[in-house]
């Protein structure tokens, strides 16, 4: 496998050598997988209800975890507007910069 030049090979693959390139690589794949388990909660959450047959247990705990999910997501997508707002609007680090 052939790393660009400014990345290093190692077992997990290609990392990038410089520290903006790190979090900015990493930082994608963290909401990934923030975005994925939000799909998935959601999803049993609205199975849960839709599988309630009026138990309000049941759809009292699918709303929990619903509506636990989409906070999730909200806070994922609030947490990148502040990075942003603070690396690149505030204290102008380089490499945070689109």
């Amino acid at each position: 496998m052939n790393c660009l030049s400014n990345e290093i090979l190692t077992d997990l693959g290609c990392i990038p050598d410089t520290p903006a390139g790190f979090v900015q690589k990493y930082f994608q794949v963290g909401l990934g997988i923030i975005g994925g388990v939000s799909f998935i909660g959601m999803v049993y959450g609205m199975i849960l209800i839709g599988s309630s047959q009026g138990d309000n247990l049941q759809i009292q705990k699918g709303k929990k975890i619903f509506t636990s999910s989409v906070a999730g997501v909200l806070l994922a997508v609030f947490s990148v507007f502040v990075t942003r707002l603070i690396a690149v609007d505030i204290l102008h680090i380089p490499g945070f910069g689109s």
